[in-house]
């Protein structure tokens, strides 16, 4: 069976472009950041001003909802989304190499730019609320994209209608991916009253604290590496995790390895080679009683 063909792009997206970029999300400690985007003809310019398109933070919810149902329909309007799970961000902030918050943005909207470029708008001009040193973030996007001009600014979400626009994409595609969110756990006392999940909310302290588990940490809702995380985390026990991960040493001998989980983060706890030997120190002591051995074959 046979899959439908894409529809056709609008014939306005062969004349020259903007687009605006915005996230919503940053600072929270629950759920995920989304970068969006919002792109038109240059030619749009002047009726986008028109839309009440402001900076969404300064928007109630009801007339968010209701713009973003109204650029959704507007046939001289295109958007797009990256939804960054928190399990991602967390993961890429505690890499042995580390992946800040600024990268893991910029690659976003790197993202978007190329997405936007593959679908054959021909993308003039791009408008971005900055992230980091303004200039700095300008010439990279400049020497990845030589045909692009950029205008990298702060607080561009109330200075561009094209950013504002953006802003209100990725705002309600955050709250409603908050507010549909498909918790993972299935512990009974889950609850999903937790606020804004920004640090500061009553409601979302009130939350991390009561969903604190002593062994697991936190529901894969919270970004763990945050800092906000590490008050809450005063009371978790240290678990050592016996593995048969196979680490080799310097003469390309094996040796055994043992990790601790701390904190909610992980760390790499190194031991010496003859404290860990394959005569069994160091394994579970369920293996050990039992004189059981990995085996690869059979």
């Amino acid at each position: 069976m046979g899959s439908e063909a894409a529809p056709p792009p609008p014939k306005w997206v062969a004349k020259p472009c903007i687009m605006g970029i915005d996230e919503a999300g940053r600072g929270p400690v629950l759920g995920p950041m989304v970068y969006g985007c919002l792109y038109c003809a240059r030619s749009y310019q002047k009726t986008l001003s028109t839309l009440e398109f402001a900076d969404s933070k300064t928007l109630k919810e009801e007339k968010r909802e209701e713009l973003f149902e109204n650029l959704k329909v507007d046939e001289s309007i295109g958007w797009a989304v990256d939804v960054i799970d928190p399990r991602e961000l967390s993961a890429k902030m505690l890499k042995k190499n580390k992946i800040n918050l600024n990268e893991i943005s910029h690659d976003s909207a790197i993202g978007l730019i190329n997405k936007v470029l593959s679908i054959g708008v021909l993308l003039t001009e791009v408008y971005l609320d900055t992230v980091g040193d303004p200039e700095k973030y300008r010439v990279k996007l400049s020497e990845r994209f030589p045909n692009i001009k950029f205008v990298v600014a702060k607080k561009a979400d109330s200075l561009y209608p094209v950013v504002s626009g953006a802003s209100i994409v990725a705002k309600v595609t955050r709250d409603r991916a908050l507010r549909n969110w498909m918790l993972e756990e299935t512990a009974e006392d889950m609850q999903r009253k937790f606020g804004s999940g920004y640090p500061g909310d009553p409601q979302t302290k009130a939350w991390l604290d009561d969903h604190k588990h002593s062994v697991f940490g936190f529901p894969t809702l919270v970004r763990f590496s945050w800092g906000t995380c590490k008050s809450y985390s005063k009371d978790l026990v240290d678990v050592l995790w016996e593995s048969d991960v196979d680490d080799e040493d310097g003469n390309g001998r094996s040796s055994k390895r043992q990790v601790k989980l701390t904190n909610v983060g992980f760390t790499s706890l190194k031991r010496k080679t003859e404290d860990i030997e394959s005569s069994g120190k160091g394994r579970c002591k369920f293996f050990q009683a039992r004189k059981l051995e990995l085996l690869t074959q059979f």
